[in-house]
């Protein structure tokens, strides 16, 4: 143990102390109890885990034992084998993930590992963040989707797994966390850690995953590494980490400039410092390579000639090329089954690439074609002993809105899949690769309730859906609640951060006082002026909020957003005190219209746009709608006054985003998604008092 690592063990033992509470209790090993099998197939049980005692502070154990459970796939065992009999380490092996905070550089700093182990050639064209290859990705400069890939260094392979850093993704942080030994942590050398580092850390540290710290943007002029170091130290601790977790190795780097090293003053030109630590901090994993294959499907990708391919690590065993496999999944309340499948096509990663491969022995993650009913979540088994892991599990979706057919007077005009059974059959395809979508028949046959973790989650899927050419309409967002203890409702609560300058905290605190947010905490003016409010608010509050926020501050606050817990309802919270400017009848918009229209409020639409009866036009500048005529003309006379072909001074309209739509809409309107255009329009189920079907 070096200096500063004895140095956060000290502070920490020291901070124990003072709260008067033991050091550390245990917790029992959980376990599993058998569940029966089915009638499909051959009997297929379950794997008791044998997972070690977690030493934790006493203040957090009531909360560790409050906390969903997550299969811990590495610690399952197969069917009962010759003790020592092919079990070992793979010291040629290593698996990690990759986990931070949004845009503190992950995917750049896995460029820099992919060019540093020659996995391209020295003339071969690369781009940035190589990982982001999705579109909105791209866009958006976030990691939506968990990635794999696998590099050399030395005589060693490893295994990476690229996570999206955003809470609302956390369903794919979930299930590849299953996959791998280690993680590395990412922190910003200015930031510090932000939410939903806490969120994806605590994650890790449930699975007693090994974590080796990265702070990385070392290069910034600003960076501030032992403040950064301390403030992590005091998340762990937080988080009920033990002392061996928190006697984490830490590494300076730079994704941007391919530095790294373990002193500030003698950094490495290259990543080799890192690459060692990852050989020699996180742990090989442990295989059994005489037990029966068993492999847990993490995640489900689809090609057009392979057809679905079921991607996970191969827990125990070895799985071949053409073998036939049981393939075991556990339905609550239904007990575990099995089907019989073979495998068709076997890859592995190597350099940033999937290589074609005859067997695969365990503690390497495959990717699997020939199962093309194969679900996350179900165990690929040997099939003379189909022995399942438990499911992978993630925490509950908080958000729903309604998804239904295309009903305007524009309908099927812009789309190319506009019917019921298309939107239903690519609401099953989604939910097949993503655990933390929900989705539920609504009030009528031509709708769908989904249900996410937030508003960027299921603002993504929709996204996602109109690119593919597929025309709906989504009512507004609506937060889900909960039997609370005593019988009542509860609603979910967030932490919400904002960063913001000095000048404008008032600003913030009244705007979220106006939702019922809670102020927690405030941290003092940082070096560049940058304060840092903690609120506590209900998640309903937050929607229209990151808008308001941008206006208030000019631009320049930042909001984070982390799940909280269940609570009671927080009343009513007005989400817009504006109406909606409503188009009064269907036709061509005129400049003629809007250049008295544009008095009223701000505009959605431009002269030349096709609206129509009931559309939304844009925002009225006071309560409650108001019905304007943006398609009239000027009439024609056999006088002209001096002024009349005067051109008509238009102000620049609102260009509206999906989410800026999303979080517009009231009770009583939707949004009409399209592939072309995103249009929000009054629902007709609605009566001009607001009650639905009257």
């Amino acid at each position: 143990m070096n200096m500063q690592h004895l140095n956060r063990s000290l502070r920490g033992s020291a901070r124990t102390v003072q709260q008067g509470v033991p050091a550390a209790v245990h917790i029992p090993a959980a376990v599993s109890v058998h569940r029966s099998s089915g009638v499909q197939g051959p009997a297929c049980a379950t794997t008791p885990l044998d997972a070690a005692p977690q030493r934790l502070p006493a203040s957090k154990v009531s909360q560790q034992r409050m906390a969903p459970v997550i299969c811990n796939a590495a610690a399952a065992e197969a069917p009962p084998a010759p003790a020592g009999d092919g079990v070992g380490e793979r010291q040629d092996l290593r698996n990690i993930a990759i986990i931070a905070h949004v845009d503190h550089g992950k995917t750049t700093l896995v460029d820099k590992l992919l060019l540093q182990s020659k996995v391209f050639r020295d003339n071969q064209a690369t781009s940035d963040r190589m990982m982001d290859n999705n579109d909105l990705e791209r866009e958006r400069g976030i990691t939506i989707l968990a990635k794999n890939t696998a590099i050399r260094y030395k005589d060693i392979k490893i295994n990476i797994i690229d996570t999206p850093g955003h809470a609302d993704f956390g369903g794919e942080v979930e299930r590849v966390l299953n996959m791998c030994d280690g993680v590395l942590l990412l922190v910003d050398s200015v930031e510090g850690p932000m939410p939903q580092t806490r969120f994806v850390l605590r994650k890790s540290l449930a699975l007693n995953k090994k974590v080796v710290v990265v702070v990385n943007k070392i290069d910034r002029e600003a960076a501030r590494p032992d403040w950064v170091i301390d403030r992590t130290f005091e998340l762990f601790m937080d988080l009920g980490a033990s002392d061996e977790q928190c006697d984490f190795p830490v590494v300076y780097a730079s994704g941007f400039s391919g530095i790294s090293g373990h002193d500030l003053k003698n950094m490495a030109p290259d990543m080799d410092p890192l690459f060692q630590t990852i050989v020699k901090e996180i742990q090989p994993p442990v295989v059994k390579q005489d037990a029966p294959l068993q492999m847990l499907v993490a995640s489900v990708e689809y090609d057009n000639f392979l057809g679905r391919i079921a991607i996970g690590r191969v827990m125990n065993g070895t799985i071949k090329k053409g073998q036939q496999v049981a393939v075991c999944s556990v339905v609550e309340g239904e007990g575990a089954k099995t089907r019989m499948s073979k495998v068709v096509e076997l890859y592995a990663y190597d350099q940033f690439n999937k290589v074609s491969m005859e067997e695969v022995p365990s503690g390497d993650i495959v990717a699997v074609s020939g199962i093309q009913d194969v679900k996350i979540g179900e165990t690929i088994c040997a099939k003379e002993a189909p022995v399942a892991l438990d499911t992978i599990k993630v925490e509950e979706p908080t958000v729903s809105m309604v998804f239904m057919i295309n009903t305007s007077p524009f309908a099927g005009k812009e789309g190319k899949f506009v019917t019921t059974r298309n939107l239903k059959d690519r609401l099953d395809k989604e939910l097949e690769r993503n655990l933390a979508l929900r989705v539920e028949a609504g009030e009528s046959a031509d709708s769908f309730v989904v249900s996410g973790r937030g508003m960027m989650h299921l603002g993504i899927l929709i996204e996602n859906m109109r690119r593919e050419g597929f025309e709906f309409e989504i009512g507004p967002p609506k937060v889900i609640l909960q039997d609370g203890p005593d019988g009542k409702k509860y609603e979910p609560y967030e932490e919400a951060y904002v960063e913001v300058p000095e000048q404008y905290v008032g600003a913030v605190v009244e705007l979220f006082a106006q939702r019922r947010g809670e102020m927690q905490d405030m941290s003092p003016p940082s070096e560049g002026g940058t304060t840092t409010l903690k609120f506590r608010i209900a998640t309903r509050g937050l929607v229209g909020l990151r808008n308001n926020l941008l206006t208030s501050t000019r631009g320049l606050g930042q909001l984070n957003t982390l799940f909280l817990e269940y609570g009671p309802q927080a009343g009513t919270i007005l989400m817009r005190e504006q109406g909606s400017i409503v188009a009064h009848e269907t036709g061509q918009v005129t400049a003629y219209a809007l250049e008295s229209a544009q008095d009223k409020g701000t505009m959605f639409i431009r002269p030349g746009d096709q609206v129509y009866e009931g559309q939304c036009v844009g925002q009225h500048v006071k309560a409650g709608d108001m019905k304007i005529n943006v398609c009239k003309t000027k009439a024609l006379t056999n006088m002209r006054a001096a002024g009349s072909d005067k051109k008509a001074g238009l102000n620049e309209p609102r260009n509206l985003s999906l989410d800026d739509a999303l979080e517009y809409i009231n009770e009583d309107e939707m949004v009409e998604v399209t592939p072309k255009s995103v249009r929000i329009r009054k629902d007709p189920a609605y009566s001009k008092k607001g009650k639905k079907g009257q």
